[in-house]
């Protein structure tokens, strides 16, 4: 399998969707700096895009506790970024980051609440076969129409850490997705959409708007 985060030769720009619909760019300036601040953690700064908004972004420190740092392998791409940009999507789907137009640096946590020490394995939420299947519809509706790829990767390792599953379990998701309903044409770890799963923009158009207010809701209420 191709290494996560890597495109395939040709691909446009990757979208990261999270579980509540919400299409996302994620750019990270690489690499992770320890803090100047005298305090025992490594810092990464980076911005989340809301696809599909009027330029709504979130700039982000990630701040990678000494706990979790002594679990990886290296703070290189290869083996942090899967997970950084899993917990970004996390704290996305809590409703702990805002996005705006011109928004200030927010610190992120990136700690041992990620991992499961017991089972040496990244945790961000079990997700049910039903919402693994509206995940990948989302995920293949907004690779293709915001990046216009012809292809979408099923079996990124990336995306199975973030919904805790396996690459070859989301591939059978996507199979069933197929038998049942035809809205995907899978061919190895590949899927194409059918004109069945584009022409349902409305429902997935309206999952992000939804998304996006509930957020919106959220911050307005503690800015009070």
């Amino acid at each position: 399998m191709t290494e996560p985060g890597v495109q395939a030769v040709g691909a446009g720009k990757k979208i990261w969707v999270t579980l509540t619909g919400l299409p996302l760019t994620i750019a990270l300036n690489w690499p992770f700096r320890q803090s100047t601040s005298g305090a025992d953690f490594w810092v990464l700064h980076g911005d989340i895009r809301l696809e599909g908004s009027d330029a709504l972004h979130a700039p982000v420190a990630v701040n990678l506790s000494q706990t979790v740092r002594e679990v990886m392998p290296s703070l290189e791409p290869k083996d942090a970024e899967a997970p950084v940009i899993n917990a970004l999507r996390k704290e996305v789907d809590r409703r702990q980051i805002e996005f705006l137009k011109s928004g200030k640096l927010l610190p992120v946590p990136f700690s041992s609440r990620h991992y499961d020490f017991k089972r040496q394995q990244w945790i961000f939420g079990k997700a049910t076969d039903d919402v693994m299947a509206e995940f990948i519809e989302r995920k293949v509706y907004w690779q293709t129409s915001l990046a216009g790829d012809p292809r979408v990767w099923i079996a990124d390792p990336a995306e199975a850490q973030y919904v805790q599953t396996t690459p070859n379990h989301l591939l059978e998701i996507a199979a069933r997705l197929v038998a049942a309903q035809g809205l995907l044409r899978i061919e190895g770890e590949w899927a194409e959409p059918t004109s069945g799963l584009m022409n349902q923009s409305e429902r997935f158009e309206a999952a992000r708007r939804l998304a996006l207010e509930d957020l919106e809701k959220k911050h307005a209420f503690e800015r009070g």
